[in-house]
Parts: C-alpha cells; sequence; structure tokens
C-alpha cells in the first residue's frame, strides 16, 4: 500500500485542511503516470469507446476537478501537480507539439475534457491565464474554442460548452454568446419538476442530475449571478428543492444508493452538496449547514475505507471493488478522477458556514418517500440505515452497457447493492436479483424488463405494464416496503415460459446459512423458530431464506410458483459484493394468463443477534393474496391491508 493511500485511509476528514490533504493524498500518486509532455495521463491499458490517447487526455483533464478547488481553497500554485498540469496544458493545447490534444470533432470525448479548463479560466485566471505567454494563451483559446464549431449530444454535455464560454467571458475573450443562450434554454426543456430534470429526451434521472446538471447549474449560478440573475436564481431554487428529495438516497453511515449508470465516479455522489455549498444555496428550514457537511463527509470517509484503489493509490474501475463488469463503454483508467468534482468544498474559505457549522447527521427519514420523476419510491430502515429505492420502470430506453439492470430492476439497495450480468446463459450468469427473468422453455436464455407502455405510483405500490416478447404481455405491481416488499404479476403469454423471480443478492464473503421450506402454512411459524432448519417436505409453500452477520435475504411464493433455487451467481456480477448467491423463486407456465405473487425480504441487521428478523418472515405466513376480475386484496390476519383496483 502507497504511503499516501495509507494516510488517506486515516485522514478523519472532519475540516478544510484535511479536505486539502485528501486531494493531494489521492492525486501525488498520479505523477509517475504523466507522459514525457505531461499532457497524458496513462493509468493502464483496458480499452474504452475513443481510444487511448483521448483517454490520456480525459485522465489529464480530471484531475483538475481536484486541481482547480485546491489552488481556489489557498494551495500555492508551485503545488508539484498543478506545475505538471500546467506544463501539460501548455503543451496539449500547442498545435506543434507532439503530445498536442488534437482538433476534435462532434461529440467528440474531447468536449466534455474541455469543461474544466472552462471552469479554472473563471476561478483561478492567476493559475492557469496569467502565466503564459501571448502565444500560450491564444492556443488554449484556441484549441476550447473549437467546442462552439462542434455539436454535443443532446443532454448534460450542454454545459461543457456553457463551461467554456464563461470562462472565456470572465477573461474577456471572444465567445459564441448566441449558442451560450441556446444550450441554456435547451437545458431548461429538461426540467420535469421537483427539482428533477431528465438526462436529455426521454433520459433518466439518476446521478446525472446531482453530480451533472444540478452540479453544473449551481457552478453557473455562482460564476453568473450578477450576469444572470433571474437563471441563477432559478436555478438555485430548484437545487435546494432538489436536496430534499436527493438527501434520501444516503444513509447515515455515509453509503449512497447504488442506481444507475456511471458509478465508477464513486464519490461524485456527494458533488451535489459540494456545489449546493459552493453556490451558496441555503435550504435551512430541513437542512441545516452542517448537515449538509455530514453528507459530504460521510460519504467521503465511507468511499475511502472501501477497497477501490490498487496498490499504488491509484483510483480502479468498479464500483465498491475493481469491476470492469459492471464498466460503461466510456469508462477509461482515468474516469474515476471525475469523483474529484465532490472536492469543490476545498475552494470554499475556512470562514464560510459550511467549514464553520457542526458537522450534523441524517434528519430523520419518513417510512417512505414517493418521488414521482425519477419514478422511485425511497424506503429506509431507521435501525440500520439500509436504504432501498422501488422502481416503476420508465418508458424509453437506451443502448447503455446494461440499461435493465442499471434501470429496470424492481428494487435497488444500499446493504445488497444489485448485479449486472455476466453473460446470457441461465440464471447464474444473469445474476437476475430484484427482477423477473423469463425465457422460452427450456432455452435458459432470459429476458427483463428494458422499458414499459404505462407506469404509475401511486403512495407506496408502483405498477408498470412490459413486454419482453410482442406477444407476452405483464402487469406488474410492487408493494414497496422494508424489510418486506410484495411483487405481485399478472402474465398473458403466447408461448410457453420459465420464469424466475429474484431476490436480493446476498455476499458469501463470510459463512452463510440456507433455510429451505417446501411445506404447508400451518408449518411455517414452527419452522421459522428454528433457523438452522435445512429442509421440510410437505406442499403449497416455496421459502428460501440465506442469512448470516450481514442479514437475510427470503423469497416467498405468495401464488403462482412451482419451486425455490438458490443461484450462485456468477463473480463479480454484483456491484457491492464479489461473490452472491441470489433467492429466486421458479415457475415454468403454459401458453395462458397467470398470476403470481410473492414476498421479498432484504434485511441488513445482523441475522444471529436479531430474533426480530426470523419474527419477520413468521408474519409472512400471515399473507394473503386473493385475485378476481375487479381487484388485488393483500390481507393479513388483521384483515385487508392492500387493495388494488384492477
Amino acid at each position: 500500500m502507497s504511503n499516501y493511500l495509507a494516510e488517506l485511509k486515516n485522514n478523519p476528514l472532519v475540516d478544510k485542511q484535511d479536505i486539502m490533504k485528501a486531494i493531494t493524498q489521492l492525486i501525488t500518486p498520479l505523477q509517475p503516470y504523466y507522459s514525457a509532455g505531461k499532457a497524458r495521463l496513462e493509468l493502464g491499458v483496458t480499452g474504452v469507446g475513443y481510444g487511448s490517447n483521448i483517454a490520456g487526455i480525459e485522465g489529464f483533464s480530471r484531475v483538475m476537478w481536484g486541481l482547480v478547488p485546491l489552488l481556489a481553497g489557498g494551495a500555492d500554485t508551485n503545488h508539484p501537480l498543478w506545475e505538471t498540469t500546467l506544463q501539460g496544458i501548455i503543451n496539449g493545447t500547442n498545435p506543434t507539439h507532439e503530445e498536442y490534444f488534437g482538433e476534435v470533432s462532434d461529440y467528440d470525448q474531447r468536449l466534455v475534457e474541455m469543461a474544466v479548463f472552462g471552469f479554472a479560466l473563471a476561478l483561478i485566471p492567476e493559475a492557469i491565464w496569467e502565466p503564459l505567454t501571448q502565444e500560450q494563451q491564444q492556443n488554449l483559446y484556441h484549441w476550447l474554442n473549437q467546442i462552439n464549431s462542434h455539436p454535443c449530444y443532446d443532454c448534460n454535455w450542454l454545459f461543457f460548452n456553457v463551461l467554456v464560454n464563461i470562462g472565456f467571458s470572465k477573461r474577456g475573450l471572444p465567445y459564441d454568446q448566441s449558442q451560450l443562450h441556446r444550450n441554456l434554454e435547451r437545458l431548461d426543456d429538461f426540467y420535469l419538476g421537483d427539482g428533477w430534470y431528465s438526462d436529455g429526451p426521454e433520459g433518466h434521472s439518476d446521478y446525472y442530475v446531482p453530480f451533472a446538471i444540478q452540479y453544473y447549474a449551481l457552478l453557473y449560478a455562482k460564476l453568473m449571478g450578477k450576469e444572470d440573475p433571474e437563471r441563477a436564481g432559478r436555478w438555485k431554487a430548484r437545487a435546494a428543492e432538489f436536496a430534499q428529495q436527493f438527501i434520501c438516497w444516503f444513509t447515515p453511515q455515509g453509503e449512497a444508493l447504488p442506481y444507475g449508470r456511471s458509478l465508477s465516479y464513486r464519490f461524485s455522489q456527494s458533488a451535489f452538496w459540494s456545489a449546493l455549498a459552493f453556490a451558496e444555496v441555503e435550504v435551512l428550514e430541513v437542512l441545516p449547514w452542517g448537515a449538509v457537511k455530514g453528507i459530504v463527509l460521510r460519504n467521503l470517509r465511507w468511499w475511502f475505507q472501501q477497497p477501490i484503489f490498487d496498490h499504488q493509490g491509484i483510483l480502479t474501475v468498479g464500483y465498491r471493488y475493481p469491476n470492469l463488469v459492471m464498466a460503461e463503454n466510456y469508462n477509461s483508467p482515468g474516469s474515476p478522477y471525475w469523483a474529484l468534482k465532490t472536492f469543490l468544498i476545498a475552494a470554499l474559505p475556512a470562514s464560510h458556514h459550511f467549514w464553520q457549522a457542526e458537522e450534523l447527521p441524517l434528519p430523520p427519514s419518513q417510512p417512505y418517500a414517493v418521488q414521482q420523476q425519477p419514478h422511485l419510491v425511497l424506503c429506509s430502515d431507521p435501525a440500520t440505515g439500509h436504504v432501498v429505492a422501488f422502481n416503476s420502470g420508465h418508458h424509453a430506453t437506451n443502448e447503455h452497457t446494461h440499461t435493465s439492470a442499471k434501470y429496470e430492476k424492481f428494487v435497488y439497495s444500499t446493504a445488497f447493492g444489485f448485479s449486472v450480468p455476466r453473460g446470457e446463459w441461465g440464471l447464474a450468469q444473469g445474476a437476475y436479483d430484484g427482477m423477473l427473468a423469463l425465457s422460452e422453455q427450456g432455452e435458459r436464455l432470459y429476458r427483463v424488463r428494458r422499458k414499459n407502455e404505462q407506469s404509475m405510483i401511486k403512495d407506496n405500490i408502483l405498477y408498470s405494464k412490459w413486454q419482453p416478447w410482442r406477444n407476452v404481455e405483464i402487469q406488474t405491481w410492487v408493494i414497496a416496503g422494508l424489510p418486506c416488499h410484495i411483487r405481485i404479476h399478472r402474465i398473458e403469454n403466447e408461448r410457453s415460459l420459465d420464469v424466475a423471480e429474484g431476490g436480493y443478492a446476498f455476499p458469501i464473503e463470510q459463512p452463510f446459512e440456507t433455510t429451505n421450506i417446501v411445506g404447508g402454512k400451518e408449518a411455517i411459524a414452527h419452522c421459522l423458530a428454528v433457523p438452522m432448519l435445512s429442509h421440510l417436505h410437505e406442499k403449497d409453500i416455496h421459502m428460501l431464506v440465506v442469512s448470516s452477520a450481514s442479514g437475510s435475504s427470503g423469497v416467498l411464493n405468495l401464488l403462482g410458483y412451482d419451486s425455490t433455487e438458490l443461484i450462485d451467481a456468477q463473480a463479480n456480477t454484483n456491484l457491492l459484493h464479489p461473490r452472491t448467491v441470489i433467492p429466486t423463486l421458479t415457475a415454468t407456465l403454459d401458453p395462458g394468463i397467470h398470476w403470481l405473487a410473492s414476498a421479498i425480504v432484504g434485511d441488513s441487521r445482523n441475522c444471529s443477534q436479531s430474533e426480530d428478523i426470523w419474527s419477520s418472515y413468521n408474519q409472512l405466513n400471515q399473507l394473503n393474496v386473493i385475485i378476481n376480475d375487479k381487484h388485488i386484496k393483500i390481507e393479513t390476519h388483521e384483515g385487508e391491508k392492500y387493495k388494488i383496483e384492477l
């Protein structure tokens, strides 16, 4: 382990000086990996869609997201890595130098990487602009100005042009005012309400809202507040509204919800909160500055204790551990350093209310929070902090890697993560936790929900209608809850199907126990009092539970399933845990109309220390699902609990 990595893991992260040190501890191990001309950062040989040359430019630019606030916050411009960076800027923007960044094309990845240069021109001109000769200034300007001649994708990418032109404007350089205005207006078109945006037309609402659109909007509000006060005020108000929803994605311990794509940017999950402080957005009625401070610092502390670095202290591609299986086509070895955007708080003076406030815990959460814009219902367990997000699904899809796994599962969890497929054959390769997978009978090639014809949320009940084949229609109802939720499917199929209903993926890095019950309902209460029970053979009931010190994960047939199976998912399919098993209910369906219902349990409490966990499973014995042509009723021993009109 490198000395800097050891120091980072021991960094208490309580004040501004700790944050300044953390930036240095993160970026100093990169020094040996710069090219001879310092204009490339070459961290590995794994492939990326835009090739290794541009990947080196990407790595170079992403380190600047940490360096710019470091210098703005008072660090010396003689910082060794800034000297390296400045030399790289001089050479990379010089068209006669062998390490010239190059002429860009439409939708070029280098357009993405220009954004931080514009931000630096606006925030630290004394470090990036004034040291340059007139010729070097012109080279930098002309290379960046290419962004005004090439289109960016119609999504958060539009902000890259905005930031470059802000930088030009602040330095008194010619800039494309009309294009800047068009992009600003277009970005407003993506606004959905409640602080949420979509990432482009029919785009998803995921982390690209907090760490991209909202983040850049807050940079704009801070930098252009005097020039454009109306827009700055509107965007700050949206950020305040968004903060009250986004807080539900975090646990008291600092973890944030694994959901969506680009999770390899890791602690950028808390970048929005840093930008909130940078732009002076106060949400004091519900979120005092101490609470905002706590969210950022706890998230950083949690991440720095995870195995996300190699032995040299270099960030790896992956989520909680190095993992190329879950990576995007645009993840190069340097991509994860976009996480440095969270260190924007380093730019704040030590006298700022963010730093002066006492760190506070998360405010108390509600039993569940409906977030209509991202199609989610968030639930949290006050005993453990476990956060889950139930998902009604989306009307549109895209071609990003593992889209179904990242956006269409029924549930996502901070304790159990979610899994992505490693192959196309069978349930182990597919790792279908949190979703219903269907195969033509006997073929073992499974399909899952990718997009919906209809979806809606009412209170804690989520509904979707989707078609894995043209002649197979599925209506799904999910009743959100912790530690138990209920899934109901109406399947109308014109082909014979094998179906598998996956529970939460469960880590197996430590010893675990399996309880498999196949028997009458009257036997369950007795059996669950004995966690060591292995098998009971009767009829009607199919239940499978795995448990350990990590908690428990279980599935219970309420209607329609034939059997249970503990799927030994292939290694590295889950984002949190390298090896998992998935409790799964299975059935074979002939052509016709079928109803399936299940209870799914995910509990993060230590099973060996909590008798309450087994009482939770015992309560499932009381559930009955009654379906007719007018409604679905779910009853307990206390009477009707839910009634869903059909």
